[in-house]
């Protein structure tokens, strides 16, 4: 069975594809939903997107949009009743989100797989993510949210990678000296949406009925 929707390859836990589900919960678009295994990814995906990352949406024409980034914006330039791509706030969180995916990730992954980089400790992979965790927190002791006092593409699109970093030690992260963003993050986990994008489904397989992601 097939759809006329747009097609998402994605993996529940990966925080890339989290944050391309949330912005498809907040466009109200809905996708057919293949979740698959790192392990064991699909071909039809790797036909569309060799780099075999997720997440990966392939639009009923046929276009194929590979980073998450790219599908966060391409879903809610379609509908963004909340306003999280508002104008006068996009450079700003462009910025926030560059630094996001190209500094603070890099320790972030040292930080959660020290093991596999001796070269410095756990702790110093810590202390390197926390210069980000401190700009986070500096923009929260003025506005509930990171750039304002509504949501913005920079929460959406932030949350899944501060949570990542919590979860490496979460009596670490909640003993930090952070309380604006320990609540901002507290709030995100209990937000319906996130919670709605945090479904969990089988592992897609050929054949199976088509999964419409949100149902």
């Amino acid at each position: 069975m097939t759809s006329l929707l747009p097609r998402l390859y994605s993996f529940r836990r990966c925080p890339y594809a989290m944050r391309a589900r949330l912005a498809l919960l907040f466009a109200e678009l809905p996708v057919e939903l293949r979740e698959i295994v790192l392990k064991n990814k699909p071909s039809q995906m790797l036909a569309i997107s060799p780099k075999g990352t997720v997440p990966v949406l392939q639009l009923p024409e046929g276009k194929v949009i590979e980073e998450s980034r790219d599908i966060m914006v391409w879903a809610l330039e379609h509908n963004d009743k909340q306003g999280l791509l508002d104008a006068k706030l996009i450079k700003q969180a462009n910025d926030l989100l560059d630094k996001n995916d190209h500094e603070f990730k890099h320790w972030l992954d040292h930080y959660k797989y020290a093991d596999r980089y001796p070269e410095m400790s756990q702790a110093e992979y810590q202390e390197r993510g926390e210069v980000y965790l401190q700009s986070l927190e500096t923009l929260l002791s003025k506005n509930a949210y990171l750039l304002g006092d509504s949501i913005s593409i920079a929460d959406i699109g932030i949350m899944p990678f501060v949570r990542q970093f919590a979860h490496v030690d979460r009596d670490v992260f909640y003993g930090l000296p952070y309380p604006k963003l320990q609540r901002w993050l507290q709030d995100w986990l209990e937000h319906p949406l996130f919670k709605q994008a945090m479904t969990k489904f089988d592992p897609w397989q050929e054949g199976d009925e088509v999964i419409i992601f949100p149902n």
